[in-house]
């Protein structure tokens, strides 16, 4: 499925409403190393998919209406943290695409897929856990949208936007 020039890959994420970007683009600038913060804030669904017609097909080809992910808790990453998500909808669309692109998944997309929102990561497991205590005491539960997907080149740090992909109602 690779041409004979390696492409860079892509990465796949989950586009949220602009209220919850803008709540975690603000916590990632307050918590994530500043040298080290050279995204905004993302829900992964697939870290590497390669940069080929078939890929842009089977994103454009993905029918789902906007949904609602639960933001349900805090989850230490051993030098980072991140807000863990929740859906059906969410754990339904990884696992359809991933049955789409399964023969050129990375290994790290063949694992578990957990989804979650990184605030602070390339830190230190003390000041992790610190920022879990610090953000425990007044975590509620709350709910974000899912608005469609989003794909991005990989450029050995940043990211590139190619296209968005929005869903319908």
């Amino acid at each position: 499925m690779f041409g004979q020039m390696q492409k860079q890959p892509l990465i796949l994420t989950v586009r949220m409403d602009d209220e919850s970007q803008a709540f975690f683009n603000s916590q990632r600038k307050n918590y994530f190393p500043p040298e080290r913060n050279v995204l905004d804030a993302h829900l992964m669904l697939f870290h590497q998919l390669p940069d080929e017609q078939f890929t842009y097909d089977n994103l454009a080809a993905v029918r789902f209406e906007p949904f609602n992910l639960q933001v349900t808790s805090l989850m230490n990453l051993g030098a980072g943290v991140a807000y863990r998500i929740e859906s059906p909808e969410i754990s339904s669309l990884q696992k359809n695409l991933r049955s789409q692109f399964l023969e050129v998944l990375i290994p790290q997309d063949l694992h578990g897929f957990r989804p979650h929102i990184t605030i602070m990561n390339k830190s230190t497991p003390e000041k992790a856990r610190a920022l879990i205590t610090e953000l425990s005491a007044g975590f509620q539960p709350f709910s974000i949208q899912a608005t469609g997907l989003d794909l991005w080149t990989y450029l050995n740090g940043p990211w590139q936007h190619e296209r968005t992909y929005l869903f319908k109602s």
